[in-house]
């Protein structure tokens, strides 16, 4: 424990933070169908960006694949992640015979739906997002090729060449960051004045929450921490927030263990030093009662809840897996509350 030495730290912890609503379905899928099929189940990707999250499931019988040409034939399911698949996957999977079960978010499935609206009126679909992420090549795997266009960059709405500026229509990754994307569509607007909204807002309002309470929690913040992993995007995006909206410093950091401490010193002339901590919606709320833990041991550690809003969204599962019941353990597991190795 800290002594009565130790440097005063106040730690803004944001709320809501960590799983949301599309991640936590996704989890309880893999969990519920190891209860119905037993093991193996096969998943199809990471079925969220947390290695922790992999790990735990991994643990239970879960088995991780790239491709669904590494599954042998067998009867067991394969379940496909949060972010979402081209339609090109469950037609694979029927070729093989495989029994299949969709995670993907529904917030996700939502902007399928808009870019194929926008198709059906005859417009080029732009996608607002970034290349290479399971999300982006999902949405752009609903149409035929040439019917959507990745926008990355301000400068992307800048060069973008449309054969029919008039017949436009966008969507977005819904796990952007706001103000960075309001800028790319002023830019676009400004250019396309005929440039058709989706039916209703693509960033998903896990992303939004997260963003807005970092941002509440950064001004005047010595360090920021979210809590998350290399390859998700929703995790990086707080990380740039916090930077932006004026911590001094922000990180990503996948757990306790990545913490550099020897940084953690007070503003010069000040005797306490405030760090900020969020989650990414795919982070577990265990890693961040670890970090917690890991500041009070060092510090004289003094707790401000930076919430902005409370959420109380509950995705339910797919039919097939209803039934199959839960226990407390299982539960906590689903939640992020209950170390892997349970």
């Amino acid at each position: 424990m800290h002594n009565s030495e130790s440097p005063k730290l106040v730690l803004r912890l944001c709320g809501p933070r960590g799983f949301c609503a599309g991640v936590d379905r996704a989890i309880q899928m893999v969990v519920l169908a190891l209860k119905k099929y037993g093991a193996p189940v096969y998943v199809r990707h990471e079925i969220v960006h947390n290695r922790y999250v992999v790990e735990g499931l991994e643990a239970k019988g879960a088995v991780f694949v790239r491709e669904l040409d590494q599954i042998p034939p067998t009867s067991q399911p394969v379940i496909f992640s949060a972010h979402g698949v081209p339609k090109s996957v469950p037609a694979d999977a029927e070729t093989r015979h495989l029994l299949y079960l969709d995670a993907t978010c529904p917030l996700v499935s939502k902007v399928h739906k808009q870019a194929l609206r926008h198709i059906r009126n005859g417009r080029h679909v732009l996608l607002i997002g970034h290349a290479g992420h399971p999300e982006v090549i999902g949405t752009m795997g609903q149409v035929a090729s040439g019917e959507m266009t990745l926008i990355e960059t301000v400068e992307d709405a800048d060069n973008y060449m449309p054969a029919d500026p008039t017949m436009l229509g966008y969507v977005t990754q819904t796990t952007l960051s706001v103000d960075d994307t309001t800028d790319i569509l002023e830019r676009l607007k400004e250019r396309f004045p005929d440039l058709a909204d989706p039916a209703a807002e693509s960033i998903c309002y896990a992303t939004t929450n997260r963003q807005e309470a970092v941002k509440a929690a950064a001004p005047g913040a010595d360090h920021f921490l979210i809590v998350g992993a290399p390859n998700s995007s929703n995790s990086k995006r707080l990380v740039e927030v916090a930077s932006k909206a004026g911590a001094r410093r922000a990180m990503l950091v996948q757990g306790a263990h990545e913490i550099r401490w020897e940084e953690f010193e007070p503003a010069p002339g000040r005797n306490e030093i405030v760090v900020g901590l969020s989650a990414g919606a795919s982070a577990p709320e265990i890693l961040v009662d670890q970090i917690i833990s890991a500041f009070r041991e060092r510090f004289d550690t003094e707790i401000e809840l930076a919430e902005t809003v409370q959420e109380g969204e509950n995705f339910p599962v797919v039919r097939d897996l209803r039934q199959t019941e839960l226990t407390a353990a299982d539960m906590a597991f689903v939640n992020g509350t209950l170390a892997t190795e349970a």
